[in-house]
């Protein structure tokens, strides 16, 4: 089945690409069968070769150099991380019409937390507040530099955006209750701290729930040094009322934090609505349930 387009310059690859890609440059691996990944990303699209590797091919322009950074810091980062993340085994070069470098990593056993649930939600909530502690003790060393203009910095940075994405949605959105709630997280203090690492992307699609609790993350193609309050995103895109606050209390935010954080999830959720409402229907289901507690949480106080 051909992929779904999602940006109006994306490259397309399909299974027999891959194959033939993968046939070429890595012939040891060539007989083995290619299946993609029904939860490709934005990204890249996903294929997995046989039962233990995975093929990773950039769909965008913008993702290019993602093969690059991961294959530098994932396995400096591996012996910190209580959560398993992917190994980068292979880069291939472009070819047979494909234009860009693509990548091989060890395939993670598992599903996605989008497709099934964790067995005990509080459990889940103490495991990713140990990942994002454990990210953030990460040595200075082992740090990739921060992202100009990425996730990380100054909420402020996300406002043009984030408003143009509501004005977008109008009549789809209680337009007056987001503004309000984006405002009252443009109005916390900004992060004055030290800058620490963070995922920057931690949605349930990049997370592998195995036996029913939390196995791995995956896709670090955000990480980055910034605000920690980025990373709490994951109290609204994936938590609930009770196990969100599981998560604060374990990694002790205070208010100002747990704001820019709402801040985060909500623009993140704004951002994507009215750009992949059409092409991706995961995202806009995960967006509006993200949107939803959002504004339940910022209701409720």
């Amino acid at each position: 089945m051909a992929q779904r387009r999602m940006h109006t310059d994306e490259i397309i690859a399909d299974e027999a690409l891959a194959a033939r890609l993968v046939a070429a440059q890595f012939p040891q691996w060539g007989g083995l069968p290619i299946e993609r990944v029904r939860h490709s990303g934005t990204d890249n699209a996903i294929f997995r070769i046989g039962d233990s590797l995975v093929a990773r091919l950039p769909r965008i322009h913008w993702a290019v150099g993602q093969t690059d950074k991961e294959f530098e810091w994932l396995p400096r980062l591996a012996p910190y991380l209580p959560l398993d993340a992917p190994r980068p085994l292979r880069k291939g070069v472009p070819g047979f019409g494909y234009p860009w470098p693509w990548s091989v990593y060890e395939w993670l056993e598992g599903e996605s937390a989008l497709d099934v649930a964790v067995d005990d939600a509080t459990v889940a909530a103490l495991d990713l507040a140990a990942f994002i502690r454990a990210l953030r003790a990460v040595p200075a060393h082992d740090r990739p530099p921060a992202v100009p203009g990425g996730r990380g910095g100054p909420l402020s940075g996300r406002d043009a955006e984030t408003r143009a994405a509501i004005a977008a949605l109008e009549g789809l959105i209680d337009t007056e209750a987001v503004t309000a709630a984006w405002q009252a997280s443009l109005d916390a203090p900004a992060y004055d701290g030290e800058p620490v690492l963070i995922h920057a992307d931690l949605t349930p699609g990049n997370l592998i729930v195995r036996g029913g609790r939390l196995s791995a993350v995956i896709d670090f193609n955000m990480l980055t040094v910034g605000d920690p309050a980025c990373d709490l995103t994951v109290a609204w895109n994936f938590l609930n009322a009770r196990t969100r606050l599981v998560l604060r209390d374990s990694l002790f935010a205070d208010e100002a934090a747990w704001l820019r954080a709402r801040g985060w999830a909500l623009s993140g959720s704004l951002i994507a609505l009215p750009y992949y409402l059409r092409t991706n229907p995961g995202i806009v289901a995960q967006s509006w349930r993200t949107l939803r507690e959002v504004l339940a949480d910022f209701r409720g106080r």
